[in-house]
């Protein structure tokens, strides 16, 4: 048996509501409030922490520990917590988000690859999240980006968050071959309580593998030789290199002349050195402003943080005072970060180590998410390689699968992973790397874990029972998550055994493709959904059982425009055409009935609805009908409809 002794920081906050995916939070601010009272017990309750005797030692235990805040441990959280599970989510920040907050401000890109593979954004918690965003936050406001993914987290009543909380030791047990995590320690100097958390099972979204390390888990760093893997976009020598970390700044229009003078830190930057890299606006930084990749990307973070400071000056300097750009004498600096956005460090191993020849046309029976972008590899010099392209990106010819055997500790039996360190080969780890396919991996690790729970399971013992592996796959595809080659064949889903007709159906768009068990269309290729014209008192569309049926909820999947992006960015041109608002197509005005008694009752009423999927639950009923009746959408003059699942 191996101990380490453990602490636990955070500016501690908890969770409250009661919510099936996606439904509206009912919490109160007196249960939040009783939630975090728990956090800090009363003096009779505390106990001094021995090593550092003006720390308090609070015990805490749930079903499920995640470390790392960032998109994917929040979408962990938030879909482990949504299936039962008892989570406790510690961040090391003061603010969820990762790259993604307002601290980095980097837009969450994935399998769409911006607008140039079309239709396929990404369903799930991240479309969820990414649709209220754009209702609420119309003004492109980072901050409240910050604040929606709090909310997301502290009204689901089964998540405790602990923020500013740093994991830093776990005690483990077993052997060299095999050992299981029994507790961790975070530390929250803000607060100065230390935390000992016990847990059944814990996942890693630190994204540097920060509980991966202190548990002795398998892991890679650097790249693979290109002989080891058989990957010809790998180097001929295996090196401990990867890619660097960026800081981004933003800038502001005035009415009048803004000088700059550079600290005298500042790079010198001239056009020889911006030979590949293009200055064609300067409202949000540039991703290129990247170094340190061949240097220790954890332990040298603070001269990264300098030096791409340093770059930055630089760049502005030569922006505002070579006489290149004298449209920007009127732009000043209005935000620069000081967290260097990493992307590559460590990575964790599974069952499966994803490669380059899996992102080109691999297939599993395992597939739990997806991904798309390119295979996005950049020198690890960064800035400091003027001679070279900051980016060389080979385009995956489709989307492509994830494996659910990438998501667990190939030797560590309760640890599981999600985000940028999941197991995979550097040059598959370029693509796997961005924020959007994080957080499709978040929620299948979270889906996981919480049927692990249920079940009294380990993770590796959930791939190897393939009846229970179906039902991860259809409780994931149930919660709208994007998975290639997987469709509805759900058992437990009445509505795939009734007959379907509509009140009016476009042509092209018949009702009969509800019962397809795709939700998604493809450009070029054959539509997924019902289409109608919404004119007069509305259209409908039923679903017709030969008996009555017992039915407890119905699931809906609506149409919310996958074929235009949709992020916060404060980049013009990824900014145009991204709308902030409801999306037209989607149905806004829209109730749920059922035939009883010869008439018809309503199960549920929805006015304003922004959102793609939507749960209503209700007291049981027995029909032989119910009917979808829509009576407005946000704008588009057709109310399209991909789903309509039915449970008893």
């Amino acid at each position: 048996m191996r101990r380490r002794d453990l602490i636990l920081s955070t500016y501690s906050l908890a969770v409250m509501a009661d919510q099936l995916p996606p439904r509206t939070s009912d919490a109160g601010p007196g249960d939040i409030r009783r939630a975090l009272d728990a956090l800090a017990p009363p003096k009779a309750r505390r106990g001094a922490w021995r090593p550092e005797p003006n720390m308090t030692l609070v015990d805490l235990e749930a079903d499920l520990l995640v470390a790392g805040g960032g998109l994917a441990g929040v979408c962990a959280a938030i879909s482990a917590a949504r299936h039962g599970a008892k989570v406790i989510l510690v961040q090391d920040r003061s603010r969820l988000g990762g790259n993604s907050s307002s601290e980095v401000k980097m837009h969450v890109v994935g399998a769409n690859t911006h607008k140039s593979r079309p239709g396929w954004r990404e369903g799930g918690l991240l479309e969820e999240l990414r649709l209220d965003d754009a209702v609420n936050n119309p003004q492109w406001c980072w901050e409240m980006w910050d604040l929606l993914l709090y909310d997301k987290v502290v009204s689901e009543p089964n998540i405790t968050l602990l923020l500013d909380s740093t994991l830093f030791a776990a005690r483990t047990r077993g052997g060299a071959k095999e050992t299981a995590i029994e507790e961790v320690m975070v530390r929250c100097d803000k607060s100065e309580h230390v935390y000992r958390i016990k847990a059944k099972l814990f996942v890693d979204a630190t994204g540097d593998s920060r509980l991966g390390l202190e548990t002795g888990a398998e892991m890679r760093s650097g790249r693979e030789s290109r002989a080891e893997l058989g990957e010809s976009l790998a180097p001929l020598a295996a090196d401990g290199e990867t890619l660097g970390s960026s800081i981004l700044f933003t800038s502001k229009l005035h009415r009048k002349k803004m000088p700059f003078r550079p600290p005298s830190w500042a790079r010198k930057v001239t056009a020889e050195t911006l030979k590949f890299r293009k200055i064609n606006n300067w409202d949000y930084g540039y991703w290129w402003i990247e170094w340190g990749g061949d240097r220790d990307i954890i332990r040298d973070n603070e001269l990264i943080r300098f030096e791409l400071l340093s770059i930055v000056m630089g760049v502005w300097d030569y922006i505002k005072n070579s006489g290149q750009h004298p449209e920007a004498d009127y732009y000043a600096l209005d935000w620069v970060g000081m967290m260097p956005g990493k992307r590559g460090s460590r990575r964790m191993v599974g069952d499966h180590l994803l490669t380059q020849q899996d992102l080109l046309g691999g297939s599993f029976e395992d597939t739990i998410a997806m991904g798309g972008w390119p295979m996005d590899d950049h020198p690890p010099g960064g800035f400091d390689r003027a001679d070279l392209p900051p980016t060389v990106q080979i385009k995956t010819p489709e989307v492509f699968p994830i494996p659910y055997r990438s998501l667990y500790s190939r030797n560590v039996s309760n640890l599981m992973m999600a985000g940028r360190n999941i197991s995979c080969s550097h040059v598959a780890f370029t693509s796997t790397r961005v924020m959007a396919t994080c957080a499709v991996v978040g929620q299948a690790t979270g889906t996981a874990a919480a049927l692990c729970i249920e079940k009294k399971i380990k993770p590796r013992a959930l791939y190897q029972d393939k009846t229970l592996l179906a039902r991860l796959q259809q409780t994931l595809l149930r919660d709208d998550q994007s998975m290639p080659g997987i469709t509805n064949n759900d058992p437990l889903d009445l509505g795939r055994g009734a007959k379907v007709t509509a009140s009016v159906e476009r042509d092209d768009a018949p009702a009969v493709n509800l019962l397809d068990g795709q939700v998604r269309d493809i450009p070029k290729g054959q539509k997924h959904h019902w289409a109608a014209k919404v004119a007069g008192d509305g259209v409908w569309v039923e679903f017709r059982w030969p008996s009555a049926q017992k039915l407890r909820e119905v699931r809906i999947t609506f149409d919310s425009g996958f074929h235009r992006e949709l992020t916060l960015s404060s980049n013009p041109t990824i900014q145009h055409g991204i709308l902030r608002q409801a999306q037209p197509e989607t149905v806004r005005d829209y109730a749920v009935e059922a035939s009883v008694g010869g008439g018809w009752k309503e199960l549920a009423r929805v006015a304003g609805n922004h959102q793609r999927l939507r749960a209503h639950r209700f007291d049981a009923v027995e029909t032989d009908r119910i009917r979808l009746r829509i009576t407005a959408t946000n704008g588009d003059e057709y109310a399209r409809v991909f789903e309509v699942r039915c449970y008893a």
